[in-house]
């Protein structure tokens, strides 16, 4: 078992209803304002993206909270810690026996995505085919037009509800297709 008093661990915490975002920001100003950039080291809100369709029949991708009244923190504890997290103002508590946190595994923190894979510079090209394996867009396939190896993510062109469509998907989400 990990020591999360040495170790930086990801944990979960429980906020109000739609006080996510209040809450990311509050606990990145704790950081800054009380300079705990070495013990806590990220704070994440899970979201994915989805395609919507609008009233008058336009489909919009857009951002949607993947575990709504959740954020994510990867941090080592503290009891101090502890203690200043459950008192921001939208937190109810950590996930956990008795508000007490419990770190996610290694395979829980690869299924929510919060860690990022690098994938090594070189390995897509322009002009490679691609199939998108996981995401909003899993199992369209198209060709990149578009690389972007700071931000980790390339351009695709897919041939979306009957028409050619550029979308952005991350490093992570893709796979080549051999010819």
């Amino acid at each position: 078992m990990v020591d999360i008093t040495t170790t930086p661990c990801w944990f979960i915490l429980h906020t109000y209803s739609g006080y996510e975002s209040m809450v990311k920001e509050n606990l990145e100003r704790l950081i800054e304002n009380n300079n705990l950039q070495d013990m806590i080291f990220d704070v994440k809100i899970p979201m994915e993206q989805t395609i919507e369709e609008k009233s008058n029949g336009k489909r919009k991708i857009v951002d949607r909270k993947l575990l709504p009244c959740y954020v994510f923190i990867k941090m080592i504890y503290s009891n101090q810690l502890w203690y200043w997290i459950t008192n921001t103002r939208g937190v109810t508590g950590f996930v956990g026996p008795q508000g007490r946190p419990i770190p996610l595994s290694a395979d829980e923190i690869r299924k929510m995505h919060l860690e990022t894979v690098v994938v090594e510079k070189g390995e897509f090209a322009v002009g490679d085919r691609v199939e998108v394996v996981s995401g909003p867009l899993e199992g369209f396939s198209g060709v990149i037009i578009e690389i972007n190896d700071v931000a980790q993510k390339t351009k695709i062109n897919v041939d979306m509800f009957g028409r050619e469509t550029d979308v952005d998907v991350e490093y992570s989400n893709i796979k080549k297709i051999a010819d």
